[in-house]
């Protein structure tokens, strides 16, 4: 691990106090590299079409261009940074949008040095990151009118999504069940449809609301 290149990050906060925060705790860690930040969503587009970071460390509400508005164009525009949300708001109005906009992680700003550390290099890793309490709302958001009686996973699947719960990569799962990413790419595509959900978070959290993770 100490040959890989240095995760690069862009801190976005309208508080200039927690971007400072953030900036010591990540330059002071081996590892990371801090290329620039932003106060609001608006200016975190210019700052990450003009530094191009590994992952972006999100607040949600800012005035002057909200969180995930940015993570949403972010998105439109294909950007390959990871957005990481990291506040203070775990209510439904703030960690559905912003999951559905395209975020890979959502973390409370109470969370660990260690906790963060560890999600923003499975965010590099395109890895999904859950704080518990936002895991928690999560299962009540993703709710879909499909019956919970609907097609059932087939093993393959739900052997594919603990893996995915547990925040591994497409590569590592294809690794670990002997199969072809391609392969992976194709279960995630079936499981996500059966679950009535778009991405690996909401399926996650689909899967602990009807049990099939427990």
């Amino acid at each position: 691990m100490t040959d890989d290149p240095a995760i690069s990050l862009l801190i976005v906060d309208d508080h200039p106090v927690v971007r400072d925060g953030l900036r010591g705790m990540f330059e002071s860690a081996p590892g990371f590299r801090v290329l620039g930040e932003a106060a609001d969503g608006n200016e975190a587009l210019e700052r990450a079409a003009a530094l191009d970071p590994d992952v972006i460390l999100m607040d949600l509400r800012m005035p002057g261009g909200g969180g995930v508005d940015a993570i949403r164009e972010l998105s439109r525009r294909g950007a390959r940074a990871k957005v990481l949300v990291l506040t203070t708001y775990d209510t439904d109005s703030d960690t559905l949008p912003a999951i559905e906009a395209g975020a890979t992680g959502y973390l409370l700003k109470d969370a660990p040095r260690e906790e963060l550390f560890t999600a923003v290099r499975a965010a590099a890793d395109g890895r999904t990151v859950l704080s518990p309490a936002v895991a928690s709302r999560l299962v009540s958001a993703v709710r879909t009118p499909r019956s919970p009686g609907g097609e059932p996973l087939s093993a393959r699947e739900r052997e594919v999504l603990a893996l995915v719960a547990r925040g591994t990569s497409n590569r590592e799962i294809a690794r670990e069940l002997f199969i072809s990413e391609a392969t992976v790419k194709t279960h995630l595509t079936h499981l996500y449809a059966k679950l009535g959900v778009k991405d690996r978070a909401a399926a996650v959290a689909a899967a602990y609301d009807r049990g099939i993770l427990g």
